[in-house]
């Protein structure tokens, strides 16, 4: 089968120094399974064995987008496996990682891959500028709890809401604490000042990627959706066509209810949280302070009424991400716009 000429399948179990490549005819017959160490050039002569353009699959892993570079420029059909997809490879009596390629070489070859969405590097380049930024401001909310805690250590009183605004920066200028306690909490505000530096500054190459990017601008039209958010909505949902309907891209942001249904029990529960946490996140941070009078606002108030504020928030950001899938979409959103019948 060395001369195979049929369109051949690999399957590739990616880590992070080594790969096994798989290769397998249309029939599921395996033609070759050898084991590279990292390398584009020599993932590159491996896939130029499997004929002229091999349908390959590797899994959404540690470090992907070398590999998925190497293997489009070289010809190949690529697909990323997406991570629920292959869970069932863990049950598994014996797993290692031929098993691992073969198996996900069988799935593309049979059609029941589950597959993830491969970025273009012009999107891959910006959501490494967004999420770098929202790394970093994690890490200085950390540091802001830190402080809290040595306060509270101290047995220091924080009347303000905000320790970090005018007046809470008044109150830590003037604390005598023990030498050990003082020292700690000026290392800690000496690492915010320096985030805080290099946060505007992630911040503002982000904005300059999409400063002439029409969805950027349509998406900021959206009440409490401002430079930061929009750039999350741009960044993460990258081609918003892939999604048919915006309840889509709100059951792929992971804010849609679980649903198990069997004969004739159904139940729904909590919303799944399965997929970009960075998006979830941006749609419920963009409805917690919005106007009782608004569109959106009116919808959280009145589920958070009946059934509590958090089952609010998340349906108001459901309906949020609804109209960001049609800003995206068409660079603008009809439902927030005057109705000129209406008026009259």
């Amino acid at each position: 089968m060395e001369g195979y000429a049929g369109q051949q399948f690999v399957g590739i179990d990616l880590h992070r120094r080594r790969s096994v490549i798989v290769r397998m005819t249309e029939s599921g017959e395996v033609l070759e399974s050898v084991r590279i160490v990292n390398d584009a050039d020599r993932l590159t002569e491996v896939i130029t064995r499997a004929g002229q353009s091999p349908e390959v699959v590797l899994e959404a892993t540690y470090g992907w987008y070398w590999a998925a570079d190497a293997l489009q420029a070289a010809g190949a059909s690529v697909h990323l496996a997406h991570p629920l997809g292959v869970k069932a490879f863990e049950y598994r009596r014996v797993k290692n990682d031929v098993r691992d390629a073969i198996d996900l070489a069988d799935l593309l070859r049979m059609g029941r891959l589950a597959q993830g969405w491969i970025a273009p590097p012009a999107t891959r380049k910006l959501r490494e500028l967004v999420r770098h930024r929202a790394k970093l401001v994690a890490v200085r909310s950390l540091c802001k709890a830190e402080v809290h805690a040595v306060l509270a250590k101290c047995g220091v009183q924080v009347p303000m809401t905000d320790l970090f605004g005018v007046a809470g920066t008044a109150l830590l200028d003037r604390l005598d604490l023990p030498a050990a306690y003082t020292a700690r909490i000026a290392s800690l505000r000496r690492l915010m000042d320096a985030l805080n530096v290099e946060i505007d500054l992630f911040a503002r190459l982000a904005r300059a990627r999409l400063a002439r990017d029409p969805a950027y601008t349509a998406v900021q039209t959206i009440p409490d959706i401002g430079p930061t958010l929009g750039a999350v909505f741009v960044a993460e949902i990258g081609d918003v066509t892939r999604f048919a309907t915006a309840p889509q891209l709100a059951c792929w942001a992971g804010l849609t209810p679980r649903h198990h249904e069997s004969d004739n029990r159904v139940r729904r529960g909590s919303i799944t949280k399965q997929g970009s946490r960075l998006v979830r996140w941006a749609a419920v941070e963009s409805v917690q302070t919005l106007s009782a009078t608004s569109k959106v606002g009116q919808i959280r108030d009145r589920i958070a009424a009946h059934r509590g504020r958090n089952i609010g928030v998340v349906a108001a950001a459901r309906r949020q991400l609804e109209y960001v899938y049609y800003a995206l979409r068409d660079h603008h959103v009809r439902a927030l716009q005057p109705n000129p019948t209406a008026a009259a």
